[in-house]
């Protein structure tokens, strides 16, 4: 899935995670402090890792990489400046209401 971010300065960047976990803790439309941002991403991206390891046997490579893109980004901006999440693809499948 893919998750595009709003920082602080007002550019936006694309990043990838290789589970829907990131929707365990991060909401489209909702904005984070930078601190909290990099903190809640980070941990799905963890999470994504290790589910890609339990199918796969191996680390998911990709995951590291956006969660130190992500890391790198915050360096920029004071923990306390927001973080806007503009899109999460895909969404999560709806579900139906009995």
């Amino acid at each position: 899935m893919t998750f595009t971010v709003r920082w602080p300065d007002g550019s936006v960047e694309e990043c990838y995670s290789p589970s829907l976990v990131v929707h365990d803790h991060l909401e489209e439309g909702a904005t984070y402090a930078v601190e909290d941002f990099v903190s809640r991403t980070v941990t799905a991206l963890d999470l994504a890792s290790a589910r890609v390891r339990e199918k796969f046997g191996f680390a998911c490579t990709s995951a590291a990489a956006t969660s130190e893109q992500v890391v790198r980004s915050a360096a920029f901006f004071s923990p306390d400046q927001p973080v806007r999440v503009l899109r999460m693809h895909p969404p999560l499948p709806r579900q139906e209401q009995s």
